[in-house]
């Protein structure tokens, strides 16, 4: 049977890969994937990122499946915010959720033009580079495989503590785990073996930590 809204956006990511060029990847990520590691259905221009089909997801992708059980109408378009490649390129992205003919967000849209050179150029081309969302910090890195992005995220929950694991009490690493669960970290495969090593902490420490978060949530929106 066909699935005639994947076919809709993958003509619509041909349309737009050719009226952009070479320099803008449009990427299509099944959301609802039994394997949330290899996400990507199809990519135009996966040279910009270095990404093909079969891929895996960015962050945020992890937390967009995340959000599909435990939030759905959280998910919003995310539009002109800017990302970095591993190699250094400065990428403007846009992000929408697509719904296939149950309503359901079944695919992601994502769109990565390759801004690095316009950075240089004058203010002539200002308007072609602004983003709704200029960060105080720097772009998140679009990583090419899971393991890397497992490790940009630990990184991130500790640069959110502010200090090294070795170093944190009990109730920074919770908030260090919450961090990681958010974001989806733990539908990556083994996740919960790298995450509890890194802490010092057992499995079943990780998991009780993880449930404590969970009614955080549940009792925040009660």
């Amino acid at each position: 049977m066909k699935d005639h809204t994947l076919e809709l956006l993958i003509q619509i990511a041909r349309g737009i890969a050719k009226q952009f060029g070479s320099d803008c990847e449009i990427v299509i990520h099944d959301l609802q994937s039994k394997d949330p590691e290899r996400s990507i259905l199809h990519i135009e221009n996966g040279h910009v990122t270095n990404r093909m089909v079969g891929g895996a997801p960015s962050r945020v992708v992890l937390e967009a499946m995340d959000a599909l059980w435990k939030c759905p109408d959280s998910l919003e378009d995310h539009l002109g915010y800017l990302t970095k490649t591993s190699d250094g390129k400065i990428l403007k992205s846009s992000t929408l959720y697509i719904r296939d003919d149950k309503n359901v967000v079944r695919y992601m849209l994502s769109i990565n033009q390759d801004i690095t050179e316009f950075i240089g150029l004058s203010q002539s081309i200002k308007n072609l580079i602004e983003t709704d969302e200029q960060p105080k910090e720097q772009p998140e890195q679009i990583v090419t495989n899971v393991s890397d992005l497992l490790d940009t995220l630990i990184d991130q929950s500790v640069a959110l503590v502010g200090k090294p694991a070795a170093l944190m009490n009990k109730e920074e690493k919770i908030r260090a785990i919450q961090f990681l669960n958010d974001a989806g970290a733990f539908l990556i495969t083994k996740s919960g073996d790298k995450v509890s090593k890194y802490f010092g902490i057992s499995k079943f420490t990780l998991y009780s930590y993880i449930d404590v978060n969970n009614r955080k949530q549940e009792e925040g929106a009660s």
